[in-house]
């Protein structure tokens, strides 16, 4: 249907045209509005000095402008580099120097912030939401006004790329999966195609645009001709009044909003009749939990799985074959997934054993942009990608997560990777060795712990370390709780052993 993401937004309108295709609070817009707007936005960007295959990084919450910004810059022929809202103008600069980004369109208070930054950045221009005058930034109501709402596109290639998303690894240092047209179109389709995903659905969302879970999201409703009824961010009582109001019939979540939904005494006298199925992902969800949303919501929950070397999900529940509470699905259609020794990746495990999660076909990332040493680990010669996850298949291809390879930490959908955090908390003066773990958190999951080892003759104080961690990571990565410890267990190489820091938590619990 589509061999291009720029194709999407005008294929949808000569269907769909006047039909809503986003609600954002009290901005409804329908399938022609959004294709002209994104038209205006492409002219704006070719104006500027946009080419086929540059680099227009999104920073910014949901909203109506991050996804017209989306579009206008597929159509434009370039390509997408979606960064969490919550990161820091730090953490952003690094991403944008490495996949060599030329503009960045964000919120006003993020423009404001990335300003001060510009000379350390490869990029040429800074767009910020609105009409009013940034210091260092362009408005974007601006060159929108200034545009045609006419624009033909720049076809791209089904393999060329449209997105390089960025992913923290092991070395504490985000790296940039470079996926292309066909992985996200086809990751986009296919899984709306399992949820069943029509033009009459009205699907609430406070996932993350820029974030593979919510981006397929995204794509899919619009892709079918349904209505997106977008968060700004979440807010579970404001969630549930949308789905109620709006006669939604999809929620997309993950388990913590699921959480807070169901702490809610309104949840209880609410009218959920419209719904007929909604899905979790980001981290698995205990069974408990998942069956009392099934009883609450009246409607299926299907859980999937996915990353952003995959433009998404690789596993999940189709709809009408019911789904199993406490398994991630089975692979989609036109993915592998097997599971295999943990020390072998070539040996396939039989059923009911315990080995890791790897995925093949045309969802599959090319790579990792500028870092072949990482992919060639991340990547088998035959074409298989490492998980990092431990997982069993059963004898009919239901596949159930049972623990991480890596030490990443999952809190509350988001990846917390503990090498970027020591890398940070290793700066203070006072830290002689830190590791970092995850500590389990009723509500999050997990949230980060880190344990440091001081310097003779020093001793700050735990908000001190943290008051440090602020000023350079993401809030969600900053760690929840500070342990000052004699010594950390490490290997005879002197490596830290985080396996046994989580049994130090679990010894003094």
């Amino acid at each position: 249907m589509f061999t291009s993401l720029g194709q999407v937004l005008p294929c949808s309108d000569a269907r769909f045209n006047s039909k809503i295709a986003v609600i954002v609070g009290e901005t409804y817009l329908s399938y022609t509005d959004l294709n002209r707007r994104s038209n205006r936005l492409a002219n704006a960007l070719v104006a500027l000095g946009v080419y086929p295959g540059d680099r227009v990084t999104l920073h910014s919450a949901n909203g109506w402008e991050w996804i017209v910004s989306y579009y206008g810059v597929l159509k434009a022929g370039g390509i997408i580099n979606p960064v969490n809202a919550l990161l820091t103008p730090s953490e952003v600069s690094y991403i944008v120097n490495d996949c060599g980004a030329r503009v960045i369109i964000s919120s006003p208070e993020k423009a404001a912030q990335l300003s001060e930054f510009k000379n350390r950045m490869s990029i040429q221009h800074i767009v910020a939401y609105g009409d009013a005058p940034i210091a260092g930034a362009q408005a974007f109501d601006r060159l929108m006004e200034s545009a045609s709402d006419q624009f033909e596109l720049i076809e791209r290639r089904p393999d060329d790329i449209s997105t390089i998303g960025y992913t923290s690894g092991t070395t504490g240092r985000p790296k940039g999966a470079v996926l292309t047209h066909r992985a996200v179109i086809l990751n986009s389709l296919v899984t709306a195609n399992m949820h069943v995903r029509t033009a009459a659905d009205r699907v609430v969302t406070a996932l993350p645009c820029a974030h593979v879970y919510g981006n397929i999201v995204m794509n899919g409703t619009l892709m079918t001709g349904g209505t997106l009824l977008l968060m700004p961010r979440f807010d579970a009582e404001q969630a549930i009044t949308l789905i109620v109001d709006q006669h939604a019939t999809i929620f997309d979540g993950v388990p913590t909003m699921y959480m807070y939904m169901l702490a809610l005494p309104e949840l209880q006298k609410s009218d959920f009749s419209g719904l007929t199925r909604c899905t979790v992902g980001g981290q698995t969800m205990p069974v408990a939990k998942m069956q009392d949303v099934e009883e609450r919501f009246s409607c299926p929950l299907l859980e999937l799985w996915g990353m952003t070397e995959i433009a998404g999900c690789g596993v999940t529940h189709p709809f009408y074959a019911g789904s199993r509470l406490g398994s991630i699905g089975i692979s989609l259609p036109r993915v592998e997934c097997r599971i295999a020794a943990s020390d072998d990746a070539l040996r396939t495990l039989l059923p009911g054993k315990v080995g890791e999660l790897m995925v093949r076909g045309p969802v599959v990332m090319r790579g990792y942009y500028g870092n072949d040493s990482a992919t060639r680990e991340t990547i088998e010669p035959d074409g298989w990608l490492h998980s990092g996850d431990l997982a069993r298949m059963d004898e009919e291809g239901y596949i159930y997560i049972v623990d991480r390879k890596t030490d990443m930490i999952l809190s509350a959908g988001y990846n917390i990777y503990p090498a970027e955090v020591e890398r940070v908390v290793a700066k203070h003066p006072a830290v002689a060795m830190v590791g970092v773990t995850g500590v389990p958190d009723t509500v999050k999951g997990e949230v980060a712990k880190a344990y440091i080892v001081l310097k003779e003759g020093f001793s700050p104080s735990a908000e001190e370390i943290i008051a440090q961690c602020r000023e350079e990571l993401a809030a969600y990565k900053i760690p929840r709780a500070i342990a000052f410890v004699p010594d950390l267990p490490k290997t005879s190489t002197g490596k830290i052993i985080r396996r046994a820091l989580r049994k130090m938590e679990s010894d003094s619990s």
